[in-house]
């Protein structure tokens, strides 16, 4: 009978973008498609938007929840974001990789970054678009936030695509489906321990 064998360890694939790249389209279309990826959900003190469900989108913490979570060292990463906090606990993440599970991170580039100190193995990809005009034409769009929000958001952008140069890969998201079968194609590489450059040129 031959020995078992170890358990593999879970990959940490960690998305960053500026709001309106198409990040949160690419990760879904992307967990649908590939076995074997679990979701990290973060923590937030922000409000709850229309349709979405806490312990699924989000852990929605008040602000006093939040600071008793950090007190106790629980967050991985934190941030915050336009006035609100965001992290993700320990708590829900150490168990899924010592289970085998691939996790996908959905973060602002300074938790991706927190995230790559502390886990040098993990697959940083930055999600980027052509220019600054069509992050303001996909924010104005899609109609959730005002001018003076759309205009945070782009000033913010300008540091956002700074810290890129950090990450393992930069995907120019101009065409949804093709950005789609680029992040399946990393994913594969990284399980089969592969080095991971992406076919846009690795980073930027």
């Amino acid at each position: 009978m031959s020995p078992e064998q170890p358990r593999r360890r879970g990959c940490l694939i960690v998305f960053a973008a500026p709001s309106g790249a198409g990040k949160t389209t690419i990760i879904h279309q992307v967990m649908e498609r590939v076995d074997g990826l679990t979701f990290s959900i973060s923590s937030t003190t922000r409000a709850r938007r229309d349709g979405e469900v806490d312990g699924v989108d989000y852990d929605f913490l008040t602000g006093e929840e939040f600071a008793a979570a950090l007190k106790t060292d629980d967050f991985l990463e934190h941030e915050e974001v336009h006035g609100q906090q965001y992290g993700t606990r320990i708590s829900r993440v150490r168990p899924l990789l010592e289970q085998g599970k691939d996790v996908v991170f959905d973060l602002d580039v300074l938790g991706a970054l927190q995230i790559k100190r502390l886990f040098p193995e993990a697959l940083l990809i930055y999600i980027d678009v052509l220019s600054t005009d069509i992050l303001r034409d996909r924010l104005r769009k899609r109609g959730r936030e005002t001018e003076s929000e759309i205009d945070l958001r782009l000033k913010r952008y300008e540091m956002e695509r700074s810290k890129a140069q950090q990450f393992d890969v930069m995907l120019i998201n101009d065409d949804l489906e093709r950005t789609v079968q680029e992040v399946i194609g990393l994913i594969q590489r990284l399980r089969n321990g592969e080095k991971v450059v992406s076919s846009q040129g690795g980073k930027p």
